[in-house]
């Protein structure tokens, strides 16, 4: 089972990209992000993900999220993608940039 995050999950690319996550057999999603959404449940902020997922979106928080995930997938603009892959490759994640 593969530990799996997502940064920037509220945009339409993220939130697709929950939507096909949460039926993978061989991944555990486990965290969300969102800084517009941050401390609010995903199920309240997209109610088409309500009893699929038991997150809350989150402020990204690099360190927490290299020791929490083996993946993290970004779907975030490019000049932030920039910015937070290095760091998580520096820290031992597998990172797709979408």
């Amino acid at each position: 089972m593969h530990k799996v995050a997502v940064v920037g999950a509220s945009g339409y690319t993220g939130v697709e990209l929950l939507r096909l996550l949460i039926t993978h057999p061989g991944v555990e999603l486990s965290a969300v992000t969102s800084r517009q959404y941050a401390g609010q449940p995903v199920a309240e902020v997209f109610p088409s993900l309500q009893g699929c997922l038991d997150l809350c979106c989150e402020d990204v928080d690099l360190d927490s999220l290299a020791h929490r995930a083996d993946l993290v997938f970004t779907a975030v603009p490019h000049q932030t993608a920039m910015t937070i892959v290095p760091q998580l490759l520096t820290a031992g994640c597998k990172v797709i940039d979408l």
